[in-house]
């Protein structure tokens, strides 16, 4: 494996902060890599992110029946995607207390010696593998941290931080440290510096066999058969310990881990922020405003005009603003407005329709007036709008798989589970989640 740069990919989370993104019905989780994101599944475009930049071999630390065999039913070996896949083994699951420690017992599992990417399966990242590999180089590094720059108000108490030495040497981390001990870490933010501060996206560049022998280490073991995360324990210990971890700044990274970010993530990647994400998707149908509409869609017509989406965009009748992805045969009806959405496959839109920040599933329906943004819409909703009685989801919202809404319902940073059936509801608090009927009964 000498010179070859390997693929970790780490799922073994149960995306419990996304739900009901990750969910395909009440007690199904839907694991976080196969999410829908921009048309595919979010493993997919990781997997070819770092394909284009020279990796072919992943190993996938799975955790779990949902995330093994949900991830090898797409993947497989590979084969479809030019590139050889494995996956851990279901009896070193009871060995993954923490994402550090399955990286470890992986490692030696796999007998792996050489340079290694390790990244999790909920981020969209913006990188280039060959100047991580030059820092990782150049500092002798055990482990180089992919860091991106981020404002003290959107890291306290969300992000790890690094502490670095001039010349990018880690010297300390904290775990997602609140304000005022961002304030007293990194002064100079506040006492006119950048008003940034480094923050641990969570990808690795690490050196196998030299991770592995610290790993021997009897302190280190003992941890990783508790409890050893990568940011809380394994970079500390191994700073600790005097071993070089290095940090080097990407361009960017989409958390794809709830689902504000979720969709904050994706109008930044229609919105053309991630270049990587750019080069990987097709090219948009239109450049201004920017959006794709896959052929199959612009030529559907809708039940009541009966009239092709390209007509309507033509006459003026639909509106696609900036930032729209339209998958399949998807049907549209007329007035409807569009802007920084994602379409799936197969979805209605009915006339007067207006999403904006939203993203709506494969074969979902969206009625008549339907007011919808900043809102994530599963596959197979339906949202049974009227014009007397519109339905409006906004405040990141989100609406698992299958569920219906009846016309009239109005939610706010509402969270409705898969297959419930929600009647004309509204002034639900925000972050309230309706898991299930006992819970609608509640605001009936």
């Amino acid at each position: 494996m000498d010179g070859e740069t390997v693929g970790i990919i780490l799922a073994g989370g149960r995306g419990e902060r996304a739900k009901p993104i990750t969910l395909e019905s009440a007690d199904y989780i839907r694991s976080k890599a196969l999410i829908p994101f921009a048309g595919r599944r979010l493993v997919e475009w990781v997997v070819d992110a770092c394909r284009r930049q020279g990796i072919r071999k992943f190993y996938v630390v799975a955790q779990g029946l949902e995330n093994r065999s949900q991830i090898k039913l797409l993947l497989g070996h590979g084969e479809r995607y030019g590139i050889e896949v494995r996956y851990s083994r279901s009896s070193f699951d009871r060995y993954n207390v923490g994402s550090g420690s399955a990286t470890l017992h992986n490692l030696e599992q796999w007998n792996l010696t050489g340079r290694a990417l390790v990244l999790p399966v909920d981020s969209i990242f913006d990188f280039s593998l060959a100047e991580l590999e030059a820092t990782h180089t150049s500092h002798d590094a055990v482990v180089t941290v992919a860091a991106v720059a981020r404002t003290p108000a959107e890291v306290a108490g969300k992000y790890g931080v690094m502490r670095t030495d001039e010349e990018d040497l880690v010297t300390g981390f904290v775990e997602k440290p609140g304000r005022d001990e961002l304030d007293a870490l990194f002064p100079d933010v506040l006492d006119g510096g950048c008003g940034l501060v480094p923050t641990n996206a969570g990808m690795y560049l690490v050196d196998c066999g030299r991770l592995r022998q610290a790993a021997r280490d009897p302190q280190l073991m003992r941890l990783a058969h508790q409890r050893l995360d990568w940011g809380k324990d394994l970079l500390p210990y191994l700073v600790g310990h005097g071993l070089p971890v290095a940090s080097h700044h990407i361009s960017r990274l989409g958390d794809l881990g709830n689902v504000e970010d979720y969709l904050v993530t994706l109008k930044g990647v229609l919105s053309g922020d991630y270049p990587q994400m750019n080069e990987l998707m097709a090219d948009p149908f239109s450049d201004e405003p920017r959006y794709w509409i896959h052929e199959s869609s612009l030529q559907t017509r809708d039940d009541r005009t009966g009239t092709t989406l390209a007509a309507k965009i033509a006459d003026g009748s639909v509106v696609i603003g900036d930032g729209v992805r339209i998958g399949r045969h998807v049907s549209v009806g007329s007035g409807v407005r569009l802007e920084y959405a994602d379409i799936g496959d197969g979805a209605e839109l009915h006339e007067g329709a207006r999403l904006t920040g939203a993203s709506l599933g494969d074969s979902s329906v969206v009625g008549p007036y339907a007011e919808i943004s900043d809102s994530y819409i599963g596959p197979m909703v339906e949202i049974h709008s009227d014009r007397r009685r519109p339905v409006r989801l906004d405040g990141f919202s989100a609406v698992g798989d299958g569920a219906h809404l009846w016309a009239g319902t109005r939610l706010s940073g509402v969270s409705v589970y898969p297959r419930l059936r929600v009647p004309p509801i509204a002034n639900l608090p925000s972050g309230t989640a309706l898991t299930c009927s006992d819970d609608i009964l509640q605001w009936v």
